[in-house]
């Protein structure tokens, strides 16, 4: 006989190492979900809802380190602020990093 026994035997285990070599890259995906991706999303929609609830009188702070009071919503995508008196700019609403201070609502008889 050609093939030895020891051959033979080291054959039929290739289905566990295969399962075996494939863990450490599940692992590793596991751990980049719940340490990075998971995280960046929940980000991503905090923000989203910040600039969902943009009013007129918010004071913002945009990406460009400007910081300015909501003038007017111009629609969806866009705002006019305040950077100072006289000096109103639009901007797109996604630029907004942060707000500093909310307003109150608007009364409905004013």
């Amino acid at each position: 006989m050609l093939v030895t026994p020891a051959y033979a035997q080291a054959a039929g285990a290739g289905g566990q190492d295969f399962l075996l070599s494939l863990l450490p890259f599940v692992l590793i995906f596991a751990i980049m979900y719940f340490l990075i991706i998971r995280p960046q999303r929940q980000r991503m929609k905090q923000h989203q809802e910040l600039v969902a609830n943009l009013r007129r009188g918010d004071t913002i702070v945009t990406s460009g380190g400007l910081i300015g009071k909501v003038a007017k919503v111009v629609d969806d995508g866009e705002i006019q602020v305040e950077l100072s008196e006289g000096v109103k700019v639009r901007i797109v609403r996604s630029m907004v990093q942060e707000v500093r201070s909310k307003s109150e609502p608007a009364k409905e008889g004013a």
